[in-house]
């Protein structure tokens, strides 16, 4: 079990304050009166000894408490400006962010968990004891924010009320990175103590990009101290490395909820969105998919939006499962973000309105952002990740330099969007009927198959296999991508897989509030069903039906195809669905490429899972019993019918 409070807290370690005059003293040191008269305001005396080590740990020139009043939002976006981290564009409001061109993803190589002794990490993560991460915290963040000013500020991971939100201090010297708090998450100054003394926890972050220099890049550092819930982040600009309220405290409350809320809560990544019904109805949907691999997409094919990215689940008292968005913006994508895909996400891009961050895009000589797949004419030249752009250019090993990195990026707030649902702030949640996973895979599953049972659903969660994305700095190939959380994923795995278990199959959630658990791909090729092109079978706009198949399959409104993997939609179903849905037609020969099984590829894949999983400590028994049913099921159907199954087939039995 982890253990909370555990060996030497760093940032008091270095900080060395114990006492409340002591950090009344360096309050008065560091801030104006008017920043003095917000600390005060803070009576917890422990969150106010941490934010004094801070202090003491980077010795700033000056501290700013920031409210989320409209004046501290100004203020920040000045020093923003000030400081060359942002930049103006051509539409009011919109700003130009460029993180180091050579940190455009998270840095998993150089992000770890503090450890102690005989503390159980992931065997997907990078570990280092207490005491070595005391040294090189030590090392690189003393005096990191020398001749800078410190930011503070109080926010709520979730809607203020909610039983699984999560109240979190994030402190910066990076302007950018609490410009891009206010847009993403719920500043609760007025509510932060009240919320901490609720809960009876809170998450600290500490960040600095320091002199934000290439060279500094290899002593980048990001370290998670579970037993603390604090992470220290150094030397680095990109959001998903600085902005410690998301990924950052995202692990930390998968702790939360695989060792101390296991069977009542879930700490997912997942979007949330609503999708309309027969009769009015609308039902709520999470989904799980790795970064990069269409969440925004499908979080924005929905009805109704109320997350692209995080979730937290739990089992209320009247047996449903709920969920909410940790989040308030979105941190999004937008390689191939355009008009025909994604057009209630390009209304804010294009037109005026809505502030927006845009990270490491292409800015031409009107101050216009571009990038790749959006649909528009390229400009001739302008500036971007890399430098000074022009069309031909190459780089040193003569491959063209694109206008924009693929993991460049929007930040905006959620409540901006067409669909926006304000059931975002709902501190009782969305009553959720529908739970995805999915990856970038090209050649394997089906573009939807449901599970026939809650621990089915939990293995296809566990199998989720991706090709690597722009995400994660240096990362390539197809790998596994348990729940496409994984890289979030603290301890041991098999705890994190006992809770999946422990979560979906309770007694708590009522019989007919049991949510359908599901996959989704939608990143089959044609040249994985005979075809020779690698380009989409299919497009991305599919996504509503298969969404919609999943609503109308909890409800018994759409007949199903029993299989070894779970089932699978008809075809009068789906033409029905493509023609109400999107007014597109579906051939039937398309319907037969798409829903045939591929049986090897699949037995692959399961055996794939199974002999990695056979490595890892006390993985639950119910997960291998579920792939051998599968295999067992799939081999008598190759046995019948062949290498390759087809849906009539399928239905044959």
């Amino acid at each position: 079990m982890l253990e909370k409070n555990k060996g030497i807290d760093i940032v008091t370690k270095i900080g060395g304050i114990t006492t409340a005059e002591a950090a009344a003293d360096i309050f008065t040191k560091k801030m104006e009166k008017e920043s003095i008269a917000k600390i005060k305001e803070v009576k917890n005396p422990e969150i106010i000894l941490r934010i004094a080590n801070a202090i003491a740990m980077c010795e700033p020139d000056s501290v700013f408490v920031n409210t989320g009043s409209d004046a501290d939002k100004q203020v920040i976006r000045n020093i923003a400006l000030e400081k060359g981290e942002e930049a103006t564009l051509q539409m009011p409001d919109h700003t130009i962010h460029y993180d180091l061109k050579d940190e455009q993803g998270r840095i998993v190589d150089r992000t770890f968990y503090i450890a102690n002794e005989d503390e159980a990490i992931s065997s997907l993560a990078k570990k280092k004891l207490r005491s070595d991460a005391l040294k090189e915290i030590q090392g690189i963040m003393t005096g990191i924010m020398r001749g800078k000013t410190m930011i503070v500020g109080f926010y709520m991971r979730g809607p203020v009320g909610a039983p699984v939100s999560n109240p979190a201090v994030e402190i910066s010297s990076s302007a950018y990175v609490l410009h891009s708090a206010e847009l993403l998450y719920r500043n609760v100054f007025k509510d932060f103590q009240k919320e901490v003394a609720r809960l009876g926890h809170y998450f600290m972050n500490i960040h600095s990009e320091g002199l934000n220099r290439l060279e500094d890049l290899p002593n980048a550092r990001v370290f998670m101290d579970r037993s603390y819930r604090t992470t220290y982040s150094m030397n680095c600009t990109y959001a998903g490395n600085t902005l410690l309220l998301k990924k950052g405290n995202h692990r930390f409350a998968v702790d939360k909820a695989v060792y101390e809320g296991r069977g009542f809560e879930l700490s997912e990544h997942m979007f949330i969105t609503g999708v309309d019904g027969t009769d009015g109805r609308v039902t709520w949907c999470t989904g799980a998919a790795p970064s990069g691999c269409g969440k925004t997409t499908t979080a924005m094919a929905g009805d109704y939006f109320v997350g692209d990215d995080l979730a937290q689940l739990w089992i209320a008292e009247d047996g449903s499962v709920r969920s909410v968005n940790p989040e308030a913006g979105i941190f999004g994508i937008v390689e191939d973000v355009n008009w025909t895909g994604d057009p209630i996400l390009m209304e804010l891009l294009r037109n005026q309105g809505t502030e927006v961050i845009w990270t490491n895009v292409l800015i031409d000589e009107n101050g216009v952002p571009h990038w790749v797949g959006n649909g528009e004419e390229p400009p001739e030249k302008g500036k971007n990740f890399q430098g000074e752009w022009e069309q031909g250019m190459t780089d040193e090993n003569g491959k063209a330099v694109p206008i924009s990195h693929p993991n460049s990026r929007c930040t905006l707030s959620s409540s901006a969007l067409g669909n926006y649902s304000e059931q975002a702030e709902n501190p009782a949640g969305v009553e959720t009927r529908v739970v995805t996973y999915s990856g970038r895979d090209s050649d394997t599953m089906p573009p939807v198959w449901a599970a026939r049972n809650s621990d089915q659903g939990v293995v296809i969660g566990a199998s989720i296999v991706s090709a690597a994305t722009a995400t994660e700095v240096g990362a390539t190939g197809v790998k596994r991508a348990p729940w496409a959380n994984a890289p979030f994923i603290p301890g041991a795995l098999g705890d994190y897989m006992d809770a999946q278990f422990s979560f979906f199959g309770s007694e708590k959630i009522a019989e007919d509030k049991k949510p359908v658990m599901a996959g989704l791909n939608y990143f089959l090729t044609h040249d994985a069903r005979g075809g020779d092109s690698k380009q989409l079978l299919g497009e991305k706009r599919d996504v509503k039906v298969w969404l919609a198949w999943l609503e109308r399959h909890a409800y018994n409104e759409v007949g199903i195809i029993e299989t070894p993997i779970g089932t699978l939609p008809t075809y009068a179903d789906l033409k029905k669905l493509f023609k109400t849905i999107i007014d597109k037609e579906y051939p039937e020969d398309l319907y037969v490429k798409q829903f045939s099984l591929y049986i090897d590829k699949i037995i692959d894949r399961i055996n794939l899972q199974t002999d990695a999983y056979g490595k890892e400590e006390n993985i639950p028994a119910r997960l291998f019993e579920v792939f051998e049913e599968q295999r067992e099921g799939l081999v008598a159907l190759k046995e019948k019918y062949g290498a390759i199954v087809t849906p009539s087939q399928l239905e044959q039995g």
